[in-house]
């Protein structure tokens, strides 16, 4: 940021308004900056917006910028005066040059790092292969385009300059200087997008580009050249213009040998500064540095920006540069392309002749570099498709372009709307060639005639489980870096990395349980030798987890550690009552497993069932998930969903789930998170465990409907449906329950001793005293209802109480019996224990009923001092006034 400052310091210290004689009149520093602060803003979210619809456009993001740009530029919407703004947020600049200094200058740092960027990127190797190829394919390019676009100025001369012209004439000369350079920011830009950088079009396109931009600064160099001595002698000096020629190739050429040979010890230099950050913050004042040297040599910054980031991509912390210069790149490249856009003056291009010459003009710079670098790659193995990515891919004229126009313009040798006209080719051709570029890569196939030969080893090594290969990836991480390698995590999502150190170079990826390395033939023994040490780690730690782990404490530990129960709000993110179901059908764990995938699949959650219950499987097989108290919370991590989804089932007989405390399992929470994003996977868990306390199972296990599901788990207002606790210190006297007992029983629902032997006599005996009251119209249809509830799971509950219930359209109100056996009953209870007091409870199916809060009432009614009078009372009277607190409170 210092440099940045500094480069900006001198952009203003050395533009006019500084100047001693326009001192009186130069706007203060503080204003300056206030507006460049305010433009910088403006700018950044503008290009954001203008990439985003770019990209949604299926268009590159770059095209949007660009736009963004000429919309809030100075000959648009920037012009326009508001209060405290009489000329607009981005007024003409001094000397009529469409922006200010100091945004221009930022402009210039963010194409140096545009440039060294790209670089960075190149893959040296490919780049060296593809050289000749790219020298002739940009020679070809730099030729057809001058001598197109100076005949095109030659023919169509009296459409723009009203006069006949010749080859040589300046204007003409101007033309065909403007129409050869390649903006090889844009078409970088453009294939770092398609990740194209690396393919055989995408170097050969860079190496062209860049010989191209060489040759169009050294054309410019004799175009001015010719001009000077044309007006001066009026005869044209070949020696001073060869010799100017050859200054430029020469200092390039040298400078990106020597960059190249010196790459190594650069590195080394860099290394020095041991902190990666300030690694990366050297590199990019060498490119600055050596930007600056080219720019006083005569040639293009972005020409040693571009050598820079070529002889730094050929060290082991090429990655490490890319990875802490991202952040900077993002910040100025868009930038960068919004100020290009901001240079063009559409009201220049409104007049016909201005409009016509134009289309003329842009049309012929396409077909030149079409013809002149598409066609000589034949030459070089490539195919049609291959010629025509590269031709369009050199189409696109940039920053260069529009320097050599300005500096025509400012030599007078171009008048304004020429300087339109180039200023029109070059948006076109930025438009439609990116445009063209990515619909050609649209289609994967080959650019080649042949297939490149691999020279590269690759090493496959298979695993059991992708959480094996997950922790054999870190682990080899840790070898790598202590080998004196850097690690860079290239792609996340596809678990992409690549390990360098001096001029090895190797990839590695894990693709599911597989492990798979990229590397040159002489590296694959140490890889090999690498993998091996972490297997006889990996071979340790398993002998060290083969000392028994008590899971079964850390499980009890989980319910333990929470002492105020979970009000259930991340539940309530993540449950509706469409996933959760009352009543499973099956009747083994892979059953279970596959209903609950099959509701999250119908309700569009999961992409993929069958990749995802391979995922739930595989953790099964790793430690059942069968937890304690009858919880079972099977999962897993999957790529086949976007982010947690959970299902809910009930299965109140029970389910042998290899729970740990040996019982079954009968409340399942099948849950799903993806892999590589994030997700409240641990903490929903988490919370499962905390809001299935004792209260709030017993709650669940009464459940109907997967409404009241719903309103347990999220912890909705329905009172507990509790088990009762051994009330030893309960008040004396009845417990009074919330609703009004005697509402829903009477002294003839109470039915004495003998009432039956068996649970289904004792039940069929409180339906038949409920039906001959008239409470209930269809004897047989409750009957079925409640004995198929009662089969589903058994209602006996602790001390001696069980409380058979249903919902059954076989009633129209919730109705009530009460049944007491002094010797008790088994009603299945587990703990083993008959039950003395039976309460019968039926509610309607379709209406609403409190049937859930009713049989909490009931088990809290039921305290121990309840219990002992009801079991010692001699009358229904007696019981009746027991439970609805009219009798005394002694026996």
């Amino acid at each position: 940021m210092r440099v940045l400052f500094t480069l900006l310091l001198i952009c203003l210290v050395a533009s006019p308004a500084f100047g001693a004689e326009d001192s009186a009149a130069a706007v203060s520093l503080t204003h300056r900056m206030m507006m460049l602060a305010l433009q910088l803003g403006v700018i950044l979210f503008a290009a954001k917006a203008g990439g985003m619809l770019a990209e949604k456009l299926k268009m590159p993001g770059v095209l949007g910028e660009l736009g963004a740009g000429v919309a809030i530029g100075p000959f648009a919407l920037g012009c326009i005066p508001f209060p405290g703004f009489a000329q607009g947020l981005f007024p003409v600049g001094s000397g009529g040059f469409p922006v200010s200094p100091e945004l221009y200058g930022i402009c210039s740092v963010a194409a140096i790092v545009l440039l060294f960027m790209t670089g960075l990127e190149t893959d040296l190797r490919l780049l060296i292969r593809f050289s000749v190829a790219g020298s002739v394919i940009g020679m070809g390019g730099v030729l057809a385009s001058f001598v197109v676009g100076d005949l095109t100025g030659v023919f169509f001369a009296r459409l723009l300059f009203a006069k006949p012209l010749g080859f040589f004439s300046p204007e003409c000369l101007f033309l065909g200087a403007i129409s050869t350079a390649t903006s090889v920011g844009i078409t970088a830009r453009v294939l770092s997008e398609k990740r194209k950088l690396d393919s055989p079009e995408g170097v050969t396109i860079l190496a062209g580009a860049v010989i191209d931009d060489v040759l169009g600064i050294v054309l410019l160099a004799m175009v001015l050249g010719v001009v000077s001595a044309t007006r001066a002698t009026g005869s044209v000096d070949w020696g001073h213009v060869g010799v100017m020629a050859a200054k430029a190739v020469g200092i390039w050429l040298a400078a990106t040998a020597i960059a190249l040979a010196a790459a190594r010890r650069i590195g080394l230099l860099l290394k020095l500064f041991r902190e990666r950050s300030s690694i990366a913050v050297m590199a990019l004042g060498l490119a600055l540095l050596l930007a600056g040297l080219f720019e006083e040599a005569g040639l293009a910054m972005i020409i040693g920006a571009y050598i820079a980031g070529l002889a730094l991509s050929r060290t082991d912390i090429s990655y490490v540069i890319r990875e802490k210069i991202a952040p900077v790149y993002a910040f100025l490249v868009p930038i960068f392309f919004c100020v290009m856009g901001m240079l063009v003056d559409v009201g220049a291009m409104t007049a016909r002749p201005v409009l016509a010459f134009g289309a003329i003009y842009t049309v012929t710079a396409i077909a030149a570099k079409l013809l002149g670098s598409g066609v000589p790659t034949y030459l070089f193995g490539f195919n049609t498709r291959g010629a025509a990515r590269i031709g369009f891919g050199m189409a696109p004229r940039g920053e260069v372009a529009l320097v050599i126009a300005g500096i025509g313009l400012a030599a007078g040798v171009l008048v304004p709307k020429v300087f339109g006209v180039a200023i029109m080719m070059t948006l076109l051709t930025t438009v439609l060639g990116p445009m063209t570029l990515g619909a050609l890569y649209r289609n994967p196939a080959p650019g080649m005639r042949k297939k490149i030969e691999q020279r590269e080893s690759q090493l496959t090594f298979e695993f059991a489980s992708r959480e094996i290969a997950q922790f054999l990836l870190a682990e080899l991480r840790g070898i790598f870096e202590s080998e004196g390698f850097y690690v860079h995590l290239l792609d996340r999502s596809q678990n992409i990395h690549q390990l360098r150190k001096d001029t090895v170079v190797i990839g590695m990826q894990r693709q599911d349980h597989t492990l798979v390395f990229t590397c040159d033939a002489r590296d694959a023994a140490f890889v090999n030798t690498a993998v091996y040490e972490v297997l006889g780690d990996l071979e340790r730690t398993i002998r060290g987890l083969q000392k028994p782990v008590d899971a079964a404490a850390i499980v009890h530990r989980i319910r333990e550690t929470s002492s105020t129960p979970s009000r259930g709000r991340i539940l309530a993110r993540f449950l509706r009552p469409g996933l959760l179901k009352p009543r499973l059908d099956a009747s083994d764990k892979a059953g279970i497993i596959d209903e609950l995938l099959d509701m999250l699949h119908r309700n569009g959650l999961v992409r993929d069932a069958a990749e995802a219950r391979k995922a739930v499987l595989e953790r099964e097989e790793s430690m059942s998930t069968g937890m304690e108290k009858g919880i079972a919370i099977p999962h897993g991590r999957t790529e086949a969903v976007s982010g947690l989804v959970c299902a809910i089932g009930l299965k109140p007989e029970g389910v042998d789930f290899k729970a740990f405390d040996g019982r079954p399992s009968r409340i399942f929470v099948l849950t799903l998170s993806p892999v590589g994003t994030a997700a409240p996977h641990v903490q929903f868990m988490s919370e499962i465990s905390q809001v299935l306390d004792d209260e709030r199972r017993e709650q669940l296990l009464r459940c109907s409907t997967s409404h009241e599901m719903y309103d347990v788990l999220t912890a909705r207002p329905v009172p507990s449906v509790a088990r009762p606790t051994p009330a030893e210190t309960a008040p004396a006297g009845p417990a009074r329950s919330a609703l009004r007992l005697e509402d829903y029983l009477d002294r003839d629902g109470i039915v004495f001793d003998p009432i039956g032997e068996t649970r289904e006599e004792v039940i069929d005996t409180l339906l038949k005293t409920l039906h001959a009251r008239g409470k209930i119209r269809d004897l047989d249809e409750a009957r079925e209802t409640v004995f198929k509830r009662e089969a589903a799971m058994s209602t006996a509950i602790e001390n001696h109480i069980a409380i058979p219930h249903v919902r059954t359209d076989a009633v129209d109100r919730l109705v009530c019996a009460v049944g007491i056996r002094r010797d008790g009953v088994d009603f299945g209870a587990r703990n083993g224990d008959l039950s003395h007091i039976v309460v019968l409870t039926l509610s309607p199916a379709s209406k609403p009923a409190p049937h859930v809060q009713f049989m909490a009432d009931i088990a809290r009614a039921f305290s121990a001092d309840v219990r002992r009078k009801v079991l010692a009372a001699c009358s229904r009277e007696e019981v009746f006034g027991i439970l609805t607190g009219r009798a005394e409170n002694t026996v």
